[in-house]
């Protein structure tokens, strides 16, 4: 089961409006390729990467130059952030 955080949710609502401003086509393909490699994780829960000083894991999204942060619990997968690969993780 995938468990979005309210600041993950928060993330992709301004990813979403920041882009819907200038291209709402882009805005709308961007938030499904997002939820897409998202739902990949279900499958695939370690294919996120590990950093140090990051707490879980990151799913690197390079068509859209986006980073989701994670953590496996079991069979719950929790989406702590979203954030455009340029932004610095908040570190543990």
């Amino acid at each position: 089961m995938i468990l979005w955080e309210e600041e993950s949710l928060n993330d992709r609502e301004k990813i979403f409006e920041f882009l819907y401003d200038f291209y709402p086509e882009a805005a709308e393909r961007t938030d499904q390729i997002i939820e897409d490699k998202v739902e990949n994780l279900l499958d695939h829960p370690l294919m996120g990467e590990q950093r140090e000083g990051i707490r879980g894991r990151l799913l690197i999204i390079p068509e859209v130059s986006m980073i989701v942060s994670y953590w496996v619990e079991g069979s719950i997968i929790r989406i702590m952030r979203v954030l455009h690969q340029k932004q610095k993780f908040p570190a543990e």
